[in-house]
């Protein structure tokens, strides 16, 4: 009998929204808080031969996975995830497996981030609260221009949504033809044209050291003040210091954000503070059918490994 771990179920949902019955031979064990210091985190997986992990939520780096004999088994929701270092893992030894997906959760909350955000609905929600009524006035998205950075699943959902809107949208990414710009009812543009062009800058590229900082002090420098920025995708796409000087002189009208370099988002944080910006916490996955196919994934994969037999192997 093994023990395993399932780390971040912030909401407690986990054994609740999939049949774990299959692995009623083994013993789980949920944590619902974040453990950020590797003394602590190695001191909780004590024990443990296979974990399940939420996305990004806890990294597994090179000098966390080397303290962790016990380990066996990582399995991640989702077949991405930059958070596990997977030389270290295969050098110890360790199987890291992953499950399927959805991407409506993350499409339908990128909108509602980009609507939200140019009518200023959280900060009406607060002034109506206290005793206010009527203090902003928000932008009509029809007649406007989309910038779709990256058409990949979700990007180019987006893109169909902007035209329902009645948008323009242009779009850019590194390796992106006008061929699958037109099938998504885009058009290619560069990188420069599209931030000095759109009204409304939204993000949807994977995060990697090529990725990494494509917005920064130039790129926001190029976009207009009236402009809007939506990041639903990772953090460390955008610059984040440069990010913040461009809120805090207001040389862009303001910015959604659902990701940060840092997560969960530490309560100082100086985007807590600043009045043009829209937060929420690594929301844009967080949906019961999501969260269905993820759970009853890794209960799949564990169940495989146990029976000797892995699926969905991450290399």
């Amino acid at each position: 009998m093994a023990r395993i771990a399932l780390l971040d179920d912030y909401q407690r949902i986990a054994l609740a929204i999939a049949d774990w019955s299959p692995l009623a031979d083994h013993t789980i064990v949920p944590f619902d808080d974040h453990v950020a210091d590797i003394d602590a985190l190695v001191e909780r997986l004590r024990g443990f031969a296979a974990v399940g992990v939420m996305r990004e939520r806890t990294p597994f780096p090179r000098h966390l996975i080397e303290r962790l004999p016990d380990l066996k088994l990582i399995v991640t929701t989702g077949m991405r995830n930059a958070a596990i270092d997977l030389a270290a893992a295969q050098e110890r030894g360790i199987l890291v497996c992953g499950t399927e997906g959805t991407a409506w959760a993350t499409v339908e909350f990128a909108w509602a981030s980009i609507m939200a955000l140019v009518r200023h609905i959280a900060a009406e929600d607060r002034a109506m609260r206290e005793g206010h009524w009527q203090r902003t006035i928000g932008i009509q998205l029809h007649g406007r221009t989309l910038g779709v950075v990256g058409l990949g699943r979700i990007g180019a959902e987006i893109a169909k949504l902007g035209h329902a809107f009645g948008m323009t949208v242009i779009a850019w990414s590194p390796n992106l033809t006008a061929e699958r710009a037109q099938a998504c009812g885009a058009t290619l543009v560069d990188k420069d044209a599209l931030l000095k062009t759109a009204d409304v800058v939204t993000l949807h590229v994977v995060l990697s050291e090529r990725s990494r900082g494509t917005i920064g002090a130039r790129e926001l420098g190029l976009m207009k003040r009236e402009a809007y920025l939506v990041n639903t995708s990772r953090g460390p796409i955008v610059e984040e210091a440069a990010l913040i000087a461009a809120l805090r002189e207001r040389r862009i009208a303001g910015a959604a954000l659902d990701v940060f370099d840092i997560e969960p988002l530490p309560a100082a944080h100086v985007l807590r503070t600043l009045p043009n910006v829209l937060l929420s916490p690594h929301l844009g996955y967080v949906a019961d059918e999501g969260y269905r196919v993820f759970y009853r994934g890794m209960v799949e994969a564990m169940r495989a490994y146990f029976d000797g037999r892995p699926i969905r192997v991450i290399a």
